[in-house]
């Protein structure tokens, strides 16, 4: 994964491929080749009840914007600057990115690329003001964070969530964020496509992305994507690009997986993923299923005896036809459940019982 980081530095030249949203950098912006996790960048609670992303009438992009705008924030990172080739860190180095306001606890949401390695957090309203923050949990799995920011009960103006799996392709959406540190920037756009699989900083899947053309750039990482009613759908994370900059392919985090993340990091500062410890693609063979290209050692498939080429048909008894199918029913378990596993190899059908272990960070 090509991943795009924002600091102090000068322009590095551009890369192609699917990028974090990098946070726009409050300088310039760098460019950095980072094979693994990524820090402040988008390459591809309580919470009043969750709204459904349909209702009986839609708005204006600007009655959305009046109502919506006040609940996106820019996000400032401070974080330790990068080796220097004498050895250690140059200093700190600055970065923005967004977020919006989750809950009148003074809980925003963001990315976790945008607040890994924070050492100081700062939020700035769209009334101009800034109030310190600090991290409250993250989860690079699903590329989500929240922070915790000091600030008056008088702007803190929760934006509700729609329901990611109402939405349809070809449905309205607004953007609202900081490109480049360019504070209450909207763009609109359409749904591109759903059920995209991008992949988060710590190099697993993220099912369910949604695509869409709206403009975003650096500095939108962590910024909602909202519905014509005004209602989040998701989180602004990634592009898709050649040039570097808003190809008009972009990838939020579904607001489904918002809603089940954000509870839990306000909770506990972190979220454990059910992990089963294989590579997988779809099944080329006859065989329906999930093809186990590749089994970890140590895991808990391994330790179950499932090999590379099983064709898993079934999971927890719900029958398998594809490799992302697999993915979402394992991500919908938890660590230390059990579940029989079906396979078929070399022509023979063999179930086994499998302890689902904790997906690793890395």
């Amino acid at each position: 994964m090509q991943v795009f980081k924002n600091s102090r530095a000068a322009l590095a030249t551009a890369m192609t491929g699917a990028a974090l949203l990098g946070a726009a950098s409050v300088a310039a912006l760098t460019i950095v080749f980072d094979d693994s996790a990524s820090t402040a960048a988008p390459p591809q609670v309580t919470v009043t009840n969750a709204a459904a992303a349909a209702s009986s009438s839609t708005e204006t992009v600007g009655d959305i914007y009046k109502h919506a705008g006040d609940s996106v924030v820019e996000i400032t990172v401070t974080s330790a600057g990068q080796a220097s080739p004498m050895g250690g860190t140059g200093g700190t180095q600055q970065a923005t990115g967004s977020g919006f306001v989750y809950d009148t606890q003074g809980h925003v949401v963001t990315n976790q690329h945008v607040v890994d390695g924070a050492r100081s957090v700062s939020v700035k309203f769209a009334n101009g003001r800034t109030y310190s923050a600090t991290v409250v949990g993250a989860d690079p799995s699903t590329d989500l964070a929240v922070i915790d920011v000091n600030a008056p009960a008088s702007v803190l103006k929760p934006l509700e969530l729609g329901d990611s799996s109402a939405v349809e392709v070809g449905d309205g959406v607004i953007a609202i964020g900081s490109p480049f540190g360019l504070d209450q920037t909207v763009t609109t756009g359409i749904v591109s496509a759903l059920h995209r699989q991008i992949t988060s900083p710590n190099n697993f899947s993220i099912d369910n992305a949604i695509q869409t053309d709206a403009a975003i750039n650096h500095g939108n990482s962590g910024g909602p994507l909202l519905d014509m009613h005004g209602d989040v759908i998701g989180v602004n994370s990634q592009i898709e690009s050649d040039s570097g900059g808003n190809d008009g392919v972009g990838f939020a985090v579904p607001s489904n997986t918002i809603s089940r993340i954000a509870p839990a990091l306000i909770d506990n500062g972190s979220v454990e993923h059910a992990y089963l410890g294989v590579a997988i693609d779809d099944s080329a063979t006859s065989t329906a299923g999930a093809r186990l290209a590749e089994v970890r050692s140590g895991t808990p498939a391994a330790r179950a005896g499932l090999k590379t080429g099983d064709v898993i048909t079934t999971f927890d008894h719900a029958g398998i036809s594809s490799a992302d199918e697999l993915r979402r029913l394992v991500d919908s378990k938890h660590p230390g459940d059990q579940v029989e596993v079906t396979v078929k190899r070399n022509g023979t059908t063999k179930t086994v019982t499998v302890t689902l272990g904790t997906r690793p960070s890395a």
